[in-house]
C-alpha cells in the first residue's frame, strides 16, 4: 500500500525528530535491524513533544530521549502512514539509503575506472609505470580532488598531457594548455592539473625532484613548455656561426646561448663532431687548458634544458655527429636516456668498458645511491654499476675527457 505522504511529513518529518530519522537511516546503510533503542542526549522541549506526539505517549522524563524503533515501526504500520513500517517511511523522507558496503564497492570502483587512465598511458611509456603504481598508493590524487568523478576528469587531462609531450618545437605553456586542454590557465601553479602533470613529466623525463619557481619553470621546459624563452640557456665552447659566438671561440671562452637566441635567429653552426657533458666542470676546464684550441662542446648542466635540446636538434639536423659523457651513477643514466629520446648521440667514454676502467682507478670512490636506471645505448651498463657499486663523476675522468678535447 502507498505511503500517506502527507500525514509522514506531518507525524515523522518534523524537524525536531530529524535526529531519530537520521539514527533510523544510519542503522538501514550498516545494514542493522530497526528495532531497540536510540537516544538523543540533552533534548529541547519541543523534541520531547515531538516524540510523544509521534508515540502518543511521553518518552519518559529522563535527562535523555529514548525512543524505540521498534515501537515507531509499529506506529507507522498501525495508523496506515506507512504501511510497510519505519524503513520506508525513512527511504520516502530522505531518499534510497544505499548500503556502505555496497556504496564502498560502488566508489571503489569509480577510482579504479579514473585509474585506468593512467594505466592505459603506461602501458604506451612504461617509463611512467613506477609513477602510476605510486599514484595509486600516496594518496595524492584523493588529497586533490576527493571524488572518483573529480580524479576522473584531473587523470584524463593529465593523459592528454603526457602524450602531447614533448612539445617539438618548444611552445610557451599557456599556449600549449589552451591548444590541449582548452585553457591558458589549467596548468598554472598550483592547481591540481600542474601538480599531478608536472609529476607525471619527471616520470617521463628523468628530471630530478625540486620546489620552487626556477624548479617548476625548468621542468616544463625540459619537455619543451616554456615559462618564457630567456631563463632557458645552453653552455657552450667553440662554437662558430654567429659573431659573438666566432669571437668567443677566438678566445677560446665558453657561450651562454639563450632560447630566445635560438628560436628566433637559428645559427649558421657547421661542424662534423660536436661533444656534450654534464657538468660545467669539465667545459670550464677544456676552456682553461686547451682555450681556442678545444673541440667543440656544449653542456647540459644536469637536465637538457629547452635551450640545450633547440642547439643540439639544430646540430644534429645540420649534419653533426654528437658523441655524450655523464656521470656514471642512475641520475646520470637518467639525463643521458632523457637526451637520448630527443636527440640522437653516440657515447663518449660512456659505456661498461670505460665505467669498470674508471672503477678500477676510483675503487675508494663515492657508493652509488637511489633507484636503477636504463641505458639504451649500452644496456649491459646499469648491471655493472649494481656490480661495482661506486659511482664515478665526470670530474674524475677528467683528465681522459680533456685529451680527447684537445685539437
Amino acid at each position: 500500500m502507498p505511503i500517506d505522504d502527507v500525514r509522514l511529513r506531518r507525524l515523522l518529518g518534523d524537524p525536531d525528530l530529524t535526529w531519530l530519522v537520521d539514527r533510523a537511516r544510519r542503522r538501514l546503510a550498516r545494514e542493522e535491524p530497526l528495532t531497540g533503542p536510540v537516544s538523543l542526549g540533552t533534548p529541547t522541549g519541543t523534541q520531547r513533544a515531538a516524540a510523544e506526539r509521534l508515540l502518543g505517549r511521553s518518552p519518559g522524563s529522563g535527562r535523555s530521549l529514548t525512543v524505540r524503533l521498534d515501537d515507531v515501526d509499529a506506529v507507522l504500520r498501525r495508523s496506515g502512514v506507512s504501511p510497510d513500517g519505519l524503513a520506508a517511511a525513512v527511504a520516502a523522507l530522505t531518499g534510497p539509503v544505499v548500503a556502505l558496503a555496497t556504496a564502498k564497492e560502488a566508489e571503489a570502483r569509480a577510482w579504479q575506472e579514473a585509474y585506468t587512465l593512467l594505466d592505459a598511458l603506461a602501458e604506451e611509456s612504461p617509463a611512467l609505470v613506477p609513477w602510476v603504481v605510486r599514484l595509486r598508493s600516496d594518496g595524492l590524487i584523493r588529497r586533490l580532488v576527493g571524488t572518483p568523478a573529480a580524479a576522473y576528469t584531473l587523470l584524463d587531462a593529465t593523459a592528454t598531457v603526457l602524450r602531447a609531450l614533448p612539445a617539438d618545437p618548444p611552445v610557451s605553456l599557456p599556449a600549449f594548455a589552451a591548444r590541449v586542454l582548452g585553457s591558458a590557465h589549467a596548468l598554472d601553479d598550483g592547481t591540481p592539473q600542474a601538480t599531478v602533470t608536472l609529476a607525471g613529466i619527471r616520470a617521463l623525463t628523468g628530471f630530478p625532484d625540486g620546489t620552487g619557481a626556477e624548479w617548476r619553470r625548468e621542468a616544463w621546459a625540459s619537455v619543451g613548455l616554456l615559462r618564457d624563452d630567456l631563463s632557458s640557456t645552453v653552455l657552450t665552447l667553440n662554437l662558430r656561426g654567429t659573431p659573438a659566438l666566432d669571437w668567443a671561440a677566438d678566445a677560446g671562452e665558453p657561450c651562454v646561448l639563450t632560447l630566445r637566441q635560438l628560436i628566433r635567429n637559428p645559427l649558421a653552426i657547421s661542424a662534423p663532431v660536436v661533444r656534450i657533458c654534464e657538468n660545467p666542470t669539465v667545459l670550464a676546464a677544456a676552456a682553461d687548458i686547451h682555450g681556442a684550441h678545444s673541440a667543440p662542446l656544449v653542456c647540459l648542466q644536469g637536465q637538457p634544458s629547452a635551450a640545450a635540446l633547440t642547439l643540439l636538434r639544430h646540430l644534429h639536423q645540420g649534419g653533426t655527429t654528437l658523441h655524450y659523457h655523464g656521470d656514471f651513477d642512475w641520475g646520470g643514466l637518467r639525463i643521458a636516456s632523457a637526451l637520448l629520446r630527443r636527440v640522437p648521440w653516440l657515447p663518449w667514454r660512456y659505456t661498461t668498458a670505460e665505467y669498470r676502467a674508471a672503477a678500477l682507478v676510483h675503487l675508494g670512490g663515492p657508493p652509488l645511491t637511489g633507484r636503477p636506471a636504463e641505458a639504451p645505448w649500452d644496456p649491459r651498463l646499469p648491471d655493472a654499476l649494481e656490480e661495482v657499486g661506486i659511482r664515478i663523476e665526470e670530474e674524475a675522468v677528467l683528465d681522459v675527457l680533456l685529451s680527447d678535447l684537445a685539437r
